[in-house]
């Protein structure tokens, strides 16, 4: 039955490799369980009811996109949207994290509906794809400054803004161990190093008492404190109805859910040899489907937007081909929903370096940008650089793209097929108007 459904003799896969694959991806991405709800924690929510729906999120997200796109693709809360989520939506703007959860939803419904009439295909092919590496390497320098910052090793001083904290707190020193610890499990290239090196940190901090464990029973409205807590209201009605920051968030949570995907969907397609002979993605309408869905759901059980995650790649490396390799990842999630509780005695000092490297893996995309050619390279800077240094997403992809409709014009390469980015630009001058 699998066989026919998945197509895995024709995949030239078996069940055996599907399982290994979807059990390698599981490993490899496990970490999102644990840090999500850190950084989730930070904007209010209930670490453990996080979890839970991280857990679950994921595993409907990536049972879904097994058995309708047929595709090895995990999804979970994104990285770099979970921030944006915390750091500038609730703690930036004061927007309760049920208003927020209220607008991924509202997000979720728009790309939805956007895919069905092809509008989100549409801006995928307007925007130019070094702005979709510019953006995952600003996240990766966002998330990385935010690790640095949990861990002490980076605070703000005076004169010059930041500067080096005291390593010999307990915080800062452990988050240096735990960073050696995850670093050298990735160089031996250990299956799910992140994972495994965030418990060993977290083992050693219990061990010197600098977390503790606090075993206790915990009930089915702990691990549901966030779900279906969503204010969908409240979230319509922000500045007087659809006013700019409800089409901003909206907007970002697009633009970066849309890029986090374009560049997992060509990257493991391509190492996978599922692409068509013409370069193009089989099915793609199906995929954006399954991604708009998982965020709705994600956003009703209780966490920051869905996406896939470029981590399916070491699923396909050691050879999954087809959806069933998801549906694994998938199931492997959902199971791990009953240890959700124990995040929460996880120290900030076992996760800072799981922060730290996940962003520098993510400054991988840049070379996808051709640094020669100022068009590329100047639209694209701007956006790495804002990103960590506004504390926003947001602002990196208003001055990525508004550079980049202004140079087009400048250099006399502009045509009606670009409207799409005019538009965007336009969007952007008038938020920063409106923010001023």
């Amino acid at each position: 039955m699998l066989n026919r459904y998945f197509g895995l003799e024709a995949h030239g896969t078996n069940l055996r490799t599907e399982l290994l694959a979807g059990l390698t991806t599981f490993l490899t991405m496990a970490y999102i369980v644990i840090v999500n709800p850190v950084i989730l924690g930070d904007a209010g929510m209930p670490v453990a009811a996080v979890a839970a729906a991280t857990c679950f999120a994921a595993g409907f997200g990536c049972i879904l996109m097994g058995i309708v796109s047929n595709y090895p693709l995990a999804l979970a809360p994104g990285m770099g949207l979970n921030a944006y989520f915390t750091f500038t939506v609730v703690k930036g703007m004061g927007v309760p994290w049920q208003t927020a959860l209220g607008c991924v939803f509202i997000s979720g419904v728009t790309f939805l509906i956007l895919t069905l009439v092809g509008v989100r295909q549409l801006i995928m092919n307007a925007v130019p794809k070094s702005l979709f590496a510019a953006v995952a390497g600003g996240v990766g320098l966002f998330i990385a400054f935010i690790g640095l910052s949990d861990a002490g090793i980076i605070v703000a001083k005076q004169g010059t803004m930041v500067g080096l904290g005291d390593l010999t707190t307990p915080t800062a020193a452990l988050s240096l161990l735990g960073l050696v610890v995850i670093a050298g499990l990735q160089t031996w290239h250990v299956k799910g190093a992140m994972l495994l090196g965030i418990l060993l940190t977290a083992a050693i901090g219990w061990s010197i008492g600098l977390a503790h464990i606090t075993p206790g029973t915990y009930s089915l409205a702990d691990l549901s404190a966030t779900a279906f807590k969503l204010d969908v209201p409240a979230a319509l009605s922000m500045k007087g109805g659809f006013g700019l920051s409800v089409l901003e968030i909206v907007l970002v949570f697009l633009l970066v859910d849309l890029f986090d995907n374009v560049g997992t969907l060509v990257a493991v397609t391509k190492r996978a040899g599922l692409t068509a002979p013409d370069g193009s993605i089989p099915r793609l309408n199906r995929i954006l489907i399954v991604d708009s869905l998982s965020m709705t759901v994600g956003a009703m059980a209780g966490t920051s937007p869905v996406s896939s995650y470029i981590e399916s790649a070491a699923g396909v490396a050691v050879g999954g081909r087809t959806g069933l390799t998801s549906v694994v990842v998938g199931i492997l999630f959902l199971c791990t929903l009953f240890f959700a509780p124990l995040v929460q005695a996880i120290p900030v000092s076992a996760t800072a370096p799981a922060l730290i490297l996940v962003g520098g893996m993510m400054m991988g995309a840049l070379t996808e940008v051709d640094w020669v050619e100022p068009t590329e390279a100047i639209p694209a800077f701007l956006t790495v650089i804002m990103v960590p240094l506004s504390y926003s997403i947001a602002n990196g992809l208003a001055f990525g793209i508004t550079s980049h409709a202004i140079l087009r014009l400048a250099r006399g390469r502009a045509s009606w097929s670009d409207w799409l980015v005019y538009v965007l630009a336009a969007l952007f001058i008038a938020r920063f108007i409106y923010l001023a």
